[in-house]
């Protein structure tokens, strides 16, 4: 029997942050917060949880820091409220929800 590989890939959301505005002590918290996302997921999976629940885990660990523009680190509207979506798909079934 083969040994199972898994990876995770994850993105810090929209928006464009360049070199130049981003000082060295901000890039280090972002990688730190990108890598505690990245290990929600991991941990998830050593546990023996699904893809679809590691995942989420991975997701909610970025929703969950102010850094990213999702969850706690909403940008406001035009209209100064915030307005938050989300959705996740399974590529088993293509159920969505």
């Amino acid at each position: 029997m083969s040994k199972q590989t898994w990876k995770i890939l994850i993105h810090g959301g929209a928006g464009v942050i360049t070199r130049a505005r981003l000082g060295g002590d901000q890039e280090a918290r972002y990688r730190l917060a990108l890598h505690s996302a990245l290990e929600a997921g991991a941990t998830a999976l050593r546990a023996g949880a699904s893809a679809m629940d590691a995942a989420c885990s991975a997701v909610a660990a970025m929703e969950d820091d102010p850094l990213f523009n999702a969850g706690r680190g909403s940008v406001f509207t035009a209209d100064g409220h915030i307005e938050m979506d989300a959705a996740v798909m399974s590529g088993i079934d293509r159920s969505a929800g």
